[in-house]
Order: C-alpha cells, then structure tokens, then sequence
C-alpha cells in the first residue's frame, strides 16, 4: 500500500512519533500521560496498525511541542 498518498503520510507520520519518542527519551506510557492519547492508540500509530485522526495528531503534536505531519513532500 505505499503506492497510497495516505498510506506514504502514515508511515512518515509514524517514523516522525517514532523520532520524537526516541529524542525526548519519553516511553509510550509517558506520552499517553502527556498528551491524553492512549498508549494502545500511541502504539498502534507506531506500529502502523492505524491511521491517526486530527485531533489524535494534534494532541500529540501539542505534547511533543513539534510537528508530526509531513506535509506534501511524501
């Protein structure tokens, strides 16, 4: 499915959570207190088992205090 505009912007939505996670040293359970989402919704972002809504990427993005939307270059 990585020929699917949408499913190119999960992925690097993903490998951005997972940057993010990794830069900040924070574990899942830390970002789910942080930011309001579950850690079964944070890992299965990650895992690519979901597709995240808007306000799930918002919630994160506001925690993490970076962007996580890569835009139109993917």
């Amino acid at each position: 499915m990585t020929d699917h505009h949408g499913a190119r912007v999960a992925q690097a939505l993903a490998l951005a959570l997972a940057s993010a996670l990794e830069s900040t040293g924070w574990s899942v359970a830390e970002l789910s207190r942080r930011s309001g989402i579950s850690r079964l919704t944070i890992a299965n972002v990650l895992e690519g088992r979901v597709w995240p809504d808007l306000l799930t990427v918002a919630s994160l993005e506001k925690a993490l205090d970076r962007d996580l939307w890569p835009g139109r270059e993917v």
